[in-house]
């Protein structure tokens, strides 16, 4: 019952992140368009109000007519819209899906033995402090060198060695499903503290002092925009983190947290080129090709370098002969008895009469061809299973599984 229970959980809180990180970053990404497609005020009213920008667009059957004020507006409206729940319930949700899914059951999900045997607790606290860290380690380059000339550049360097240390340090100690997840969950932490510590307070700053007719402080405009940037340029490299769970290729990988970061630094560039096109047609901004390039150019990169090799055609031609024989050979089809004794060892565990993980139950023949297609996938093709190969299963007891499900998957 705990685990549908689990279940449950998940897929609900699932649900409620993805919604509400579609509603956070889809105004993200409207803003940045915005900002970037700006015209300077035709209307001599509008320049006179103090107006810097406006924009015409049409959507969904009306007219639209944003405009952006440089300082103050003559008068702060009634009804004043702020955006910043979107943010907060992506993460509340985010943390606690990743508490559901990760750290319920560290010693199962977060922890794999083989990269580092440690208890629970402790891989529980290390986790959590990858959160802490990057950003009090974010916040302070922020700080440090945001403000100087050439400022930017220097805190962008700085944050994409810190990111890759972090990635390089995730990978190397927690399971890599977890690992992957844990850089994105890190990245998005800081996301969301950049709209809680920096940019709302900073906006009701600007708010409380036009409403009490003092001069505004420009710094507070700056440093927002500047963290709403930086959001920006995360987010494609945080979705990544957070899908590559569903493809075992990727966090799998010897060295998945070189995956990790040459897929993280593709979405940064191609993020960039949407960034600066917004601007191009306005001639704004030299065509910014060359930062999708890098970005396609990294991901065909990988895609090559992850390719499965090819197993040579006179091995694959005796082993298929070997079936269509009928032979119960090494290279034959596998009897259910050989397969169960692979399946008792590695699988009850979690897969048996007292434990039915996910509601999969495969220790009787009938329960075992009926799953059949699914174990196969999971323990042969993608290797997912045992999670973590908490159970220690070799490549030869995967092959046996293979060779039973390639033969049929008969019961006797």
């Amino acid at each position: 019952m705990e685990s549908y229970l689990l279940d449950w959980a998940n897929l609900l809180l699932r649900w409620v992140h993805v919604i509400t990180a579609i509603a956070w970053i889809g105004s993200s990404f409207y803003f940045v368009f915005l900002d970037s497609s700006l015209t300077p005020p035709q209307d001599d009213d509008l320049k006179r109000q103090g107006v810097s920008g406006e924009l015409w667009a049409v959507h969904g059957g009306g007219f639209y007519h944003p405009v952006k004020f440089a300082g103050a507006p003559p008068q702060l409206p009634a009804k004043l819209h702020w955006f910043y729940w979107e943010s907060y319930s992506t993460w509340l949700s985010g943390f606690a899906l990743f508490t559901v899914s990760y750290l319920w059951s560290a010693g199962t999900y977060l922890i794999d033995k083989s990269v580092m045997a440690w208890q629970p607790y402790a891989a529980i606290g290390v986790a959590l402090s990858f959160l802490v860290v990057f950003w009090l380690a974010y916040d302070s380059i922020c700080r440090a060198f945001g403000a100087r000339k050439n400022g930017e550049a220097i805190v962008g360097a700085l944050v994409a060695l810190l990111v890759c240390v972090a990635s390089y340090l995730a990978c190397h100690w927690f399971a890599g499903r977890a690992a992957f997840l844990l850089v994105g969950a890190m990245m998005a932490t800081a996301m969301s503290a950049n709209v809680f510590f920096w940019i709302i307070p900073g906006q009701r700053s600007m708010v409380a002092d036009i409403a009490a007719g003092r001069a505004v402080d420009p710094i507070h405009g700056k440093r927002g925009k500047q963290r709403s940037v930086h959001n920006t340029y995360f987010t494609l490299p945080v979705l990544f983190a957070m899908l590559s769970n569903h493809y075992s290729f990727t966090y799998s990988h010897p060295q998945n947290w070189l995956v990790l970061i040459v897929m993280m630094g593709a979405g940064a560039a191609i993020r960039q080129f949407f960034v600066l096109r917004h601007g191009y047609h306005l001639g704004r901004n030299p065509h910014p090709w060359r930062y999708a390039a890098v970005g396609v150019v990294a991901i065909v990169g990988a895609v090559v370098w992850l390719a499965p090799s090819a197993q040579p055609v006179a091995i694959k031609n005796e082993a298929a002969g070997a079936m269509m024989a009928g032979e119960n050979s090494q290279n034959g089809p596998k009897s259910f008895q050989e397969v169960q004794a692979v399946l008792a060892q590695r699988c009850y565990s979690c897969h048996g009469e007292n434990l039915q993980m996910k509601n999969v139950r495969v220790d009787s023949p009938q329960e075992a061809a009926r799953h059949a297609q699914a174990i196969y996938q999971q323990v042969v093709v993608s290797k997912i299973m045992p999670m973590n190969n908490a159970t220690q299963i070799t490549d030869a007891e995967r092959a046996v599984i293979g060779r039973w499900f390639e033969g049929g998957a008969k019961t006797d």
